[in-house]
């Protein structure tokens, strides 16, 4: 039976912990996202919780070339693209609380003994730290069938040790059967091809030597595990071999529930936490995923990313928003980087092979030069373009230098001495002093106008979407920059939120982030605008080459 620790039991009743070994970025959160979404494909209400040890509140103030892009949750939360990961694979909206940070748990630790609530106690990582990071984890599980908690880093380092310790009290506070523990681990390839266990075999060892003893090993290699490697593990770190699983390399990452499955990790879980009999029988399970991720293409179009982070983690939600979009219309996206740095030399040579555009969110002046250069020579050469929060000023800056003939105009983020400062700083943002979580952050109500290009896009005129910026179109030029074609189509109030252009095939600009919304089933509405105007305007340029 449990011991008396005095939370409620009703918050969560199953937890399956992730925990990852030999090294980073090995894919276990892929890997526990996975495993969600299989079990949310066999009935169950599934959530997620993200523990990062790092000592920031949340990721609003990281650069994204440390830790990939900030995703940005419909409560406002900043925290880490893991939580992007979940969001798309188990199509759930999570809130701040299912991201626990070291600096959270220390925060709230220290302001309750600043308020006296420790009074008279010594405060200490045990009992008071370990017990806020358990509380956490529960409140976040609260009404779901199975919570899966992913901790950040790699087993040893020093930063995760009071959340390991964490998971060893819970295995002496819950029954046997309401968790397990899942490691994922390396396991490398010798020069001779030889699927090497000693690293799986010294991670184990670091695990057990704090208390945890892992129920499931899964092994990461580009190819599958052979059967006589999965014995090996299993003998050396005392598990069943039934319970070594295969997670090798693929294609794309949408195709990894489909190899776990292939592999039993679902079946496994469910009878480890005696949820099996309460599953859907298998042929009343979703493939819904299976069928999207799967589907023939009936062609492929090339986007180009125009950015100043030379990393796909920093742009990934719009990698996988480009790609949902192909998904739907069924055609492959070929993402092409172009550094927004040496625009201002190559642009057009960097452009001219790509059927779209995008121009992404980002902060501070470099490379915004080059990203105006791209906004140009789409408007310019009828090339279909999205514009995202930096994106969208830009488009609204680029119009105010080349056709309204504003010279100088720019940004007052970029350029605070511009004699036109055409984006300008939010008026609640005058006074603030510190810059984590203070931007304007999460959903948002936009109103569309009727008969316009983002109407279409959105059948509605409507859309409520994530915001994360400063900055916003100063109003004071809004009469003079809505000319010669560009229209302000979205509203919240007094700010714009959407421009396009009247005189271009395809021209779209957000101030909020769609991408964060976008999912493989339900791709985003603006990402699907410029893929159908891409395939449009492709199959124009067919008719008349064969008219000529």
């Amino acid at each position: 039976m449990p011991q008396e620790t005095g939370y409620d039991p009703e918050l969560g009743n199953k937890f399956v912990f992730v925990t990852g070994g030999v090294m980073s970025g090995l894919g276990k959160g892929i890997t526990a996202a996975s495993l969600g979404r299989l079990l949310t494909n066999a009935g169950f209400d599934v959530t997620a919780v993200k523990v990062d040890p790092y000592l920031n509140v949340d990721a609003g103030t990281m650069n994204p070339y440390q830790h990939g892009e900030v995703y940005v949750l419909k409560d406002g939360g900043e925290v880490d693209l893991d939580l992007g990961n979940y969001e798309r694979f188990l199509d759930v909206d999570m809130t701040s609380d299912h991201n626990v940070t070291t600096g959270k748990v220390y925060q709230e630790v220290i302001e309750r003994e600043r308020a006296g609530d420790y009074l008279g106690k010594t405060v200490q990582v045990i009992p008071h730290v370990t017990d806020d990071i358990k509380r956490r984890i529960r409140e976040a599980a609260e009404g779901t069938d199975v919570c899966i908690v992913e901790i950040g880093g790699t087993v040893g380092d020093i930063e995760g040790m009071p959340y390991l310790e964490a998971l060893r009290q819970f295995s002496h506070e819950q029954d046997d059967e309401d968790l397990l523990f899942t490691h994922v681990t390396l396991v490398p390839n010798s020069k001779n091809g030889e699927q090497k266990t000693k690293p799986t075999q010294h991670s184990v060892k670091e695990l057990r030597s704090i208390g945890l003893q892992p129920d499931i090993l899964v092994g990461r290699n580009p190819e599958k595990l052979d059967p006589d490697v999965k014995e090996k593990i299993a003998l050396f770190c005392d598990v069943d071999t039934e319970a070594v699983f295969s997670n090798p390399d693929v294609e794309d990452i949408y195709h990894v529930p489909l190899v776990l499955e292939d592999e039993g990790l679902d079946e496994y879980v469910m009878e480890r936490l005696a949820i099996a009999d309460d599953a859907l029988p298998e042929g009343e399970r979703s493939t819904e995923w299976r069928d999207t991720v799967t589907q023939d293409t009936t062609g492929e179009v090339d986007i180009a990313l125009v950015g100043k982070y030379a990393l796909e983690d920093a742009y990934i939600s719009i990698h996988e928003a480009l790609k949902h979009a192909g998904l739907q219309q069924q055609v492959d996206v070929n993402v092409q980087w172009v550094d927004a740095d040496e625009m201002t030399d190559a642009h057009e040579e960097r452009l001219k092979e790509a059927d779209g555009v995008v121009v992404p969110g980002g902060f501070g002046a470099r490379g915004t030069e080059g990203k105006l250069e791209a906004v140009r020579y789409a408007r310019e050469n009828g090339v279909p373009f999205l514009g995202l929060c930096l994106g969208f000023q830009l488009a609204v800056v680029e119009h105010a230098r080349n056709v309204v003939g504003l010279k100088g105009a720019h940004s007052a983020e970029i350029d605070p001495d511009t004699p036109h400062p055409v984006i300008d700083l939010l008026p609640e943002q005058y006074d603030l002093e510190d810059l984590g979580g203070t931007m304007r952050l999460g959903a948002h109500v936009t109103e569309i106008d009727e008969g316009t290009l983002a109407e279409d896009v959105y059948g509605d005129t409507e859309c409520t979407e994530r915001h994360r910026h400063r900055y916003e179109v100063n109003p004071e030029y809004i009469e003079r920059l809505a000319t010669e074609g560009l229209t302000f189509s979205g509203h919240a109030g007094n700010r714009m939120e959407i421009v396009e252009r009247e005189d271009h095939p395809f021209f779209l600009g957000t101030q909020f982030h769609p991408e964060f919304r976008s999912r493989p089933s339900r791709a985003s509405p603006p990402f699907v605008g410029l893929v159908d105007a891409v395939i449009e305007q492709a199959g124009t340029e067919t008719a008349t080459e064969v008219s000529n």
